[in-house]
């Protein structure tokens, strides 16, 4: 994956949660998700701060965010900080060369394909989960789960064995989907809906 490959990826996962965030009926912001413990407010707060942690990667290692402390409160409306977050993504991204190798990230300089994929992986996840904890007809597409996996493949054993940030992997059939299989390996059960 190359830097125009890398913005793609991002951008495609950055519109997914922009249409699930401004799907959300104003009485949902309040309900469970597939996060335990999290409601779709701080699902979408948390997606916020995961994309300006890559933001600070760029600016320096004295920036520092928690995207796993998400506040159940909005400080601006949530279509509008979401936007922020992305477009200071894209300027953080718009300062590296064009035919950068690597790139800054929360975990260290990675090739473009991790560091593009995380934020991707993040976002694209997140959405599917607002969409799921708000009843939106609106999925996760196969083409952008499948080029997600061999970033979660990557990235989710180290946080999964010592940070606990994810739940534990579900078996996937050897005919499932590439959304099927992203979702089991990030520990939810795709037909998840408020009633579990």
């Amino acid at each position: 994956m190359d830097m125009s490959d890398g913005l793609k990826l991002m951008a495609e996962a950055h519109d997914y949660l922009r249409a699930v965030t401004r799907g959300v009926p104003e009485h949902r912001w309040g309900a469970p998700t597939p996060c335990a413990e999290w409601t779709t407010r701080q699902v979408l707060n948390h997606a916020c701060l995961a994309q300006l942690a890559y933001v600070h990667a760029f600016e320096g290692p004295e920036r520092r965010v928690n995207p796993f402390d998400p506040p159940d409160a909005f400080d601006a409306p949530p279509a509008d900080a979401l936007d922020e977050a992305i477009a200071r993504l894209n300027a953080a991204w718009a300062s590296l060369p064009s035919d950068a190798a690597d790139a800054p990230t929360p975990f260290g300089r990675v090739p473009i394909w991790l560091a593009a994929g995380a934020p991707a992986m993040d976002a694209a996840v997140h959405a599917w989960d607002i969409a799921r904890s708000t009843a939106q007809p609106l999925p996760l597409s196969d083409d952008l789960a499948d080029r997600i996996i061999p970033v979660a493949e990557h990235l989710v054993p180290p946080m999964r064995d010592t940070l606990r940030l994810f739940a534990p992997a579900l078996p996937s059939p050897a005919t499932a989907s590439p959304t099927t299989r992203l979702l089991h390996y990030l520990g939810r059960t795709p037909t998840w809906s408020p009633a579990h």
